[in-house]
């Protein structure tokens, strides 16, 4: 069975090892540097992104991360994981947090606002449904989320999600806007790829649905790091036919 770590430090790293689970992949619980020599790729789970990097600059885990992405192993950050691995990160709160890195991009750490204003939305994602099959949307959750607001060359785009012009999803008076073209935009990225890396605004560990996660698994493949024996399928059913059923979201709703 092959083993896919995932960061355990706060927020839904027990949902991602779930996912996991029901592709016949182990997922494995990471707090701690030396636990990263025994895994050749990498989750990074959504939850509270100033909590989790407090936490992991406690237990010395960012020199670890850092290295762990440098040497090019696979990791997908999920919603904070995100903005872990962005290059830079701006609406964020007085004092910032410290970053991973990796991603060539800028990530607004709280674009669309508060708790109150999480959401759901369908999201095309014309790369995944080639890859994976299934629908051509995804159920996006959305969970006081971030935003990339702006991507490097190398960075391709995977899912964008339309914002009305004239309305404003984000405002909270602890945050310091510290760019004045972090606004809102037509469209705004919440799903990106570059390399090894990945990286979603939403939380496909939050739905049924596991067309992500088999996603990054086949990246892990591709990269050879431990995954080339894994049989990427949900019971029984290739998730590379086009013969898929409705996903729904079982665990938010």
């Amino acid at each position: 069975m092959a083993v896919v770590g995932v960061l355990a430090l706060q927020g839904s790293f027990n949902e991602h090892i779930a996912a996991l689970k029901r592709l016949g992949v182990k997922g494995v619980e990471v707090r701690k540097p030396e636990q990263l020599q025994n895994i050749s790729s990498l989750i990074i789970p959504g939850g509270e992104s100033t909590t989790m990097a407090k936490l992991a600059e406690f237990h010395n885990l960012f020199p670890a991360l850092r290295e762990f992405v440098r040497m090019g192993k696979p990791v997908w950050g999920t919603c904070a994981g995100l903005i872990f691995l962005a290059n830079k990160a701006v609406g964020q709160k007085e004092g910032g947090q410290e970053l991973v890195g990796g991603l060539d991009c800028t990530v607004h750490r709280n674009y669309f606002g508060s708790q109150i204003q999480s959401f759901e939305a369908e999201l095309l994602v014309p790369e995944l449904a080639s890859r994976e099959g299934g629908p051509e949307t995804f159920p996006g959750v959305f969970i006081r989320a971030p935003a990339v607001v702006e991507v490097g060359p190398d960075v391709e785009v995977l899912a964008d999600y339309p914002i009305p012009s004239n309305k404003v999803l984000y405002s909270s008076s602890a945050v310091e806007f510290q760019e004045e073209n972090a606004v809102p935009e037509k469209k705004v990225i919440v799903a990106i790829k570059q390399g090894n890396l990945l990286g979603t605004a939403f939380h496909p560990e939050l739905t049924a649905d596991t067309r992500w996660h088999s996603y990054f698994l086949k990246m892990a493949r591709e990269y050879g790091e431990g995954t080339s024996n894994t049989s990427v399928a949900v019971s029984g059913a290739d998730l590379s036919s086009d013969k898929q059923t409705r996903y729904d979201l079982p665990i938010f709703r």
